[in-house]
């Protein structure tokens, strides 16, 4: 049988380990538990998008090998501005797909006209502001920038964000997503960027979470009366 110092460095170490991660453990748990009881197209905002937008068609554009200044195409898609067909060269450029004039950066008018698109009707404008860098933390991050903030008048504090330089309808944020983003931050131990999972912090909390376990069923099986009867009688 453990001798009685070996039961007490047992519990002590299971109580500071426990001690230790408990915080973590908890922002794991209740993480799990929003992640289990939201529905994740609410949170990509679903609820406030016109699912049923479609591109308007054009005919009569011209050739993206006809613009001038344009050496060498590997990428080129189809972009509607204000009624007007785009083209977007290789990743960095846009063009007038009817007469190739280069269009250096989408207006706040434009912006406004492509979020009403993409947004169900009746939702209003307050702001429409533009960035040109985010943080690490920001919720517009690792996305085409410069772009316009277009704030709504809503109780979910509703932006939408829209490219200034390919005129594309990028994504919205609403409370609910931020939260989910904040509880995502705490379940995966990734204070930069959200998405790695293989983080030092992550792999030792881990670890430690496994010895707590470990540490537990020892406890059990050290204080347990029903071991130490199960023992004394084969030691008959």
């Amino acid at each position: 049988m453990v001798k009685r110092q070996t039961a007490l460095k047992i519990r002590k170490t299971h109580r500071y380990l426990g001690l230790f991660i408990g915080i973590q453990f908890l922002f794991w748990t209740l993480s799990g538990l929003y992640f289990s009881w939201t529905n994740i197209d609410d949170i990509h905002g679903d609820q406030f998008k016109n699912l049923d937008f479609k591109s308007k068609s054009f005919d009569g554009l011209m050739s993206p090998t006809d613009i001038e200044g344009v050496s060498e195409i590997h990428a080129v898609e189809l972009r509607e501005i204000n009624n007007e067909p785009y083209y977007w060269v290789n990743h960095n450029t846009l063009f007038n797909a009817v007469n190739g004039h280069l269009k250096k950066k989408i207006t706040e008018e434009e912006a406004r006209i492509i979020a009403n698109k993409h947004l169900k009707s009746g939702l209003k404008i307050t702001t429409i502001e533009e960035i040109t860098e985010t943080s690490k933390h920001h919720e517009y991050r690792d996305r085409l920038l410069p772009a316009y903030v277009i704030s709504f008048e809503s109780d979910e504090a509703l932006k939408a964000y829209v490219s200034t330089k390919d005129g594309r309808f990028q994504t919205v944020r609403h409370r609910a997503w931020r939260w989910f983003d904040f509880l995502w931050m705490t379940h995966t131990m990734d204070y930069e960027g959200r998405d790695n999972f293989n983080t030092v912090v992550l792999r030792v909390f881990s670890l430690m979470g496994l010895l707590t376990v470990l540490s537990g069923f020892l406890l059990w099986f050290t204080s347990s009366m029903t071991v130490r009867k199960l023992i004394k009688k084969k030691n008959k």
